[in-house]
């Protein structure tokens, strides 16, 4: 390592906590430095190449270093770099990134979209604008919203709020009032039923009884993922989108698609919600709304929601708004990659390629004593790893497996998100067949190695 490089990670130790993780274990750790990033390919500081079977976060949808999306980049930095779209101002990559996403989301009848930094931004407009909603439609007392466990929302105190994973709330509680958590429809993982249909219909008549509990003119709406990511890649039944939505109809509750991992193809199809069939009422976006060029969030309403706006309300304005909101670089930067998405038609590679690596993932690696369970749709999967394969227990924090696990992909040349017991693969939907057959035969071997050096005597 350079002398330079050196001083970096002695700085990095010092001065940056990173996120989600404790700062004491990242001051033990040397950090690994990400120096460069070509198509699905990551490089370190040392220049090894690591196949990135975790796309950044989620999020780099259109592959690294586009040079469609970088040239959006430098002709809009030449223009204009930044300026507010507070009050009457915009500018011409917002205003047509907001005809986009509307053109994209004709099918789901949406509007109108409003632009923050962000998945969490996304979220919380969302949620504020629910509430928002109900107070311009003579109904303020619908305050309440419902989420499920293992559900993630981003971390602004909203988001934390309805999240579901528990773990993520406990250092910051108490958080907001009138937020609740009804069961996730997990086939591996749940007490009620291993048929697919009738865990559908069950979780779904728990968001009816959760409605009428609480009382439906309270309940200002209903927030999911149409696939949970980072809960751990949770497909839900083919039923459950369309019965939620019966639900919510019969009761009045706005309907929010947290679609910023799902959203632009990820799970197979232009928006998650859109591959179960239905039509929210809003929808949270951002990830893979520029692939991760600049930082990017919009949330987008329907007709619905948007004709509350039409009357004088005296509460009308909607005095919620970032200093990055509809800023050029990033607009500039998702008109290009959405275009990409429409012209290489990604969802539809996302469905072809995903359903391939999940078939070749169960073919090759399902055996292992330690694989409980392979799951997915589109190019978002997840193997989840566990101590015993009959009783489905989990790893425990900490484990030297896991851990285990992390470095031996890593020489191997893989780079995979870890999460708890989970492993996470959302590559790049550029992702080909003979990226699948490179990812799987790394993780092959990382597998072989651990089952050798964990043998039980």
């Amino acid at each position: 390592m350079g002398k330079v490089a050196l001083l970096n990670e002695q700085a990095s130790k010092v001065h940056h906590w990173h996120p989600m993780a404790a700062p004491k274990l990242a001051e033990l750790a040397s950090p690994l430095v990400i120096e460069r990033a070509e198509g699905v390919y990551i490089y370190d500081s040392e220049g090894k190449r690591y196949l990135d079977s975790q796309g950044g976060l989620w999020c780099v949808n259109v592959g690294h270093g586009r040079k469609e999306v970088k040239e959006a980049i430098n002709v809009q930095l030449e223009k204009l770099p930044y300026y507010t779209t507070f009050g009457d101002t915009s500018n011409q990559p917002v205003m047509e990134l907001a005809e986009r996403l509307t053109r994209l989301a004709a099918t789901e009848d949406m509007q109108r979209a409003f632009f923050g930094s962000g998945g969490s931004d996304a979220v919380e407009t969302a949620l504020k604008l629910s509430r928002q909603y109900w107070k311009l439609s003579g109904e303020a007392q619908r305050t309440k919203f419902i989420s499920l466990k293992q559900g993630y929302h981003g971390v602004h105190f909203g988001g934390t709020s309805i999240g579901g994973q528990m773990h993520l709330r406990s250092m910051y509680e108490p958080v907001l009032p009138h937020c609740f958590q009804i069961d996730t429809p997990w086939l591996y993982r749940n007490p009620y039923s291993d048929d697919p249909e009738e865990l559908g219909k069950i979780c779904a008549n728990l968001l009816e009884r959760e409605i009428v509990h609480q009382g439906p003119h309270t309940v200002a709406a209903f927030i999911a993922e149409p696939v949970q990511g980072s809960g751990g890649v949770i497909v839900p039944p083919d039923n459950y989108w369309s019965l939620i939505r019966e639900v919510c109809d019969k009761y009045g509750v706005l309907l929010i698609a947290d679609e910023v991992v799902t959203g632009f193809g990820r799970s197979g199809s232009m928006f998650g919600s859109r591959g179960w069939g239905v039509k929210p009422d809003i929808m949270c976006l951002a990830k893979g709304i520029n692939s991760g060029f600049v930082p990017l969030g919009a949330t987008v309403v329907n007709e619905r929601v948007r004709s509350a706006w039409d009357s004088d309300h005296p509460l009308a304005a909607i005095l919620h708004g970032f200093t990055y909101s509809g800023h050029p670089l990033a607009c500039a930067a998702a008109n290009a990659a959405l275009q990409i998405v429409e012209d290489e038609d990604l969802p539809g590679n996302a469905g072809k390629v995903g359903s391939y690596c999940l078939t070749k993932l169960k073919e090759t690696v399902s055996d292992f004593d330690f694989v409980g369970d392979i799951r997915g749709k589109g190019l978002m999967m997840a193997i989840e790893l566990v101590s015993d394969k009959t009783s489905k227990t989990p790893f425990m924090p900490g484990d030297p497996f896991l851990k285990f696990i992390q470095q031996t992909s890593r020489e191997e040349g893989l780079f995979i998100r870890n999460l708890g017991t989970t492993l996470i693969i959302s590559p790049p939907l550029v992702f080909t067949e003979q990226d699948v057959d490179a990812l799987v035969d790394m993780l092959a071997r990382t597998f072989d190695k651990a089952a050798s050096e964990f043998a039980k005597p």
